[in-house]
Parts: structure tokens; C-alpha cells; sequence
């Protein structure tokens, strides 16, 4: 295949990149920073690359580069737990994600070979926040501000030419050397590790080789069509998490961090952490994806 990447310096995307290249795909790496991305993905290692200079605002050679992919795989935005959310941030948040879906989905209604497939990030986040509810891919979207953000998301990649197969996956928590679990490393190796907030929210969760297979599975199964949760389907709470975590360092997760001081650095952001959702991946399972990091214990001893 060939397969246009847009944030595909990320943490998900650059294992996507990884993987593609291994199994011998041709890959176009859509990025703002080319000299960046070639550090990070040097030629010698990546041979079968090519990268575009890529800004959303700005029509460029990045939209002809479109005709003649077989895929476009859309993974970019501004993180969401990173920064406080002042106004500002969440503008960025919500128009990183629009403007470049919107973007895309011109470009491929004006390219003359068309791609058979745009996979699509979204989250899980879609759905809101609940302690007691379950939710899967037929339930209804919340209302707070990160199911806005995701619900417009969405709505823009639903915009893409007919005859495009559209693969929209609701991303969980993703684990791997770096991400959540990252930040929570440093504490528990100084026996000081433990929940965040209460421990009683939910926390879906999905490996990041999992999740790759399962974008790479988007691009290549064409009885794939909608929206997937892209989760793992064993969530927990936040304290069998932090238990689990500190079973697999040999480390006592005794003290919990209060849900104020997260607070206090993230703002309204916070929520992120301190609030979560019990998603089920229903039409992924059905879809016949297996998981090889299926179980929390097992992603965190691939790579804690």
C-alpha cells in the first residue's frame, strides 16, 4: 500500500510509520516539520518514506501527494492533558483536529485517483464521563467540551467523497514506553506511586501495538465501515490500574494523588484524568480483531 500519515511523528503515529515500513508499505509522512520527521525517521532505517510539508491552512504540494494513496490515516491534533485548558488551549484542541480533517477531506474530493480509505482519530472521550455507565459504539455522545470537540471531529470526516471507506476510531488511553503511563513511572519508582483522584474512575485503555494492528486492520479489511472503539476490552478502574502497574514494578501504590493538586496544574483539564468511561469495543470485537495485549497486566510487562 501507500498511506498518507498526518501525525505521524506521534506517539501513535511513529509506531504506525514503524510498522507500515516493516511490513514493506510505501509511506508519506504529511508533517509540518520535514527536517524534524527525517531525524526522526532517518533514511537508512526508512528507505521506503517520503515526506511532505504539510499545514492544514495552506494549499501545497501535500494535497496532490493525496491522488494515488491507497490510504490516508488522520492522527493529528493537539494533545489534550498536556497544558492547562485556558481558552485558548481549547481552541487549539478543537480547531487542530478540525481544520485538518477538513483539509484532508478536500484534498481527497480533489484527487483524481482517490484512497479507498480514511482512517480517522477520534476518542473515547466522545461519550462523556460516567463511574456507572457502559458505553460502546452504538451509544449516544455526551455534551461536556471533549465530546463537543469529538462529535465535530467526527462530523468533518463524514464529510469525505462517496465511495471512500471511512474508519472512525475512538481511541482510549493509549500504553507504551511514554504516554500516560510515562508520567506515572517516575513516583512509583520512588515507592511513592498510587491513584489519582478518587481511584473509582474508569480507565479504557488500549496497548499501542494493539492499536496500530488495529488501524493497519482499518486500512486493509474493507468489511470495515463507522466508528470502533479502540480500546482494549478489559477496562478497570484507576486503582486496579495503579495496582497493577506498581505488581509489575515490585512497587507498593499506596499514596494517591488528590484530585485538587491535578486540578491546580491542568484546570478544567483535569477532568481528563479525575473522570472517566467504561467503553466496550463492541463492533471491534465483532470486526474479528484480536488483541495479542488484551489484559493490562500483560501490556505493562511488555514494556515497564
Amino acid at each position: 500500500m501507500k498511506v498518507a500519515i498526518t501525525g505521524a511523528t506521534g506517539f501513535v503515529g511513529s509506531r504506525l510509520v514503524e510498522r507500515l515500513s516493516e511490513e514493506g508499505h510505501q509511506v508519506v509522512v504529511l508533517t509540518r516539520s520535514v527536517s524534524k520527521a527525517e531525524q526522526r525517521f532517518p533514511q537508512r532505517r526508512f528507505p521506503n518514506l517520503e515526506f511532505v510539508t504539510f499545514s492544514p491552512e495552506i494549499i501545497g504540494e501535500w494535497q496532490g501527494v493525496i491522488s494515488g494513496c491507497d490510504g490516508v490515516v488522520n492522527l493529528a491534533g493537539e494533545p489534550i492533558a498536556e497544558k492547562r485548558w485556558s481558552v485558548d488551549q481549547k481552541n487549539e484542541i478543537l480547531n487542530s483536529r478540525i481544520d485538518t480533517t477538513r483539509a484532508l477531506v478536500q484534498a481527497i474530493e480533489k484527487a483524481e485517483s482517490k484512497p479507498q480509505v480514511l482512517v480517522s482519530g477520534s476518542a473515547i472521550g466522545y461519550y462523556g464521563t460516567s463511574e456507572t455507565a457502559t458505553f460502546d459504539e452504538n451509544s449516544d455522545a455526551g455534551d461536556d467540551f471533549l465530546a463537543e470537540v469529538c462529535k465535530q471531529w467526527e462530523a468533518e470526516a463524514q464529510q469525505v467523497a462517496d465511495g471512500v471507506r471511512l474508519v472512525t476510531l475512538r481511541i482510549g488511553i493509549v500504553l507504551d514506553n511514554g504516554g500516560a503511563v510515562a508520567k506515572m513511572l517516575p513516583a512509583f519508582k520512588a515507592f511513592a506511586g498510587g491513584p489519582i483522584g478518587s481511584g473509582k474512575q474508569w480507565f479504557s485503555w488500549v496497548d499501542r501495538e494493539d492499536l496500530v494492528s488495529l488501524i493497519i486492520k482499518a486500512l486493509t479489511d474493507g468489511q470495515m465501515k463507522g466508528a470502533y472503539n479502540a480500546t482494549s476490552p478489559n477496562p478497570v478502574t484507576m486503582k486496579q490500574m495503579t495496582d497493577t502497574l506498581g505488581s509489575v514494578m515490585s512497587r507498593p501504590a499506596w499514596m494517591p494523588v488528590p484530585g485538587f493538586a491535578l486540578e491546580l496544574l491542568l484546570g478544567e483539564g483535569a477532568k481528563v484524568v479525575l473522570e472517566g468511561q467504561k467503553v466496550m469495543p463492541k463492533q471491534t470485537q465483532a470486526s474479528g480483531f484480536e488483541y495479542q495485549y488484551g489484559e493490562l497486566k500483560d501490556s505493562l510487562k511488555r514494556f515497564v
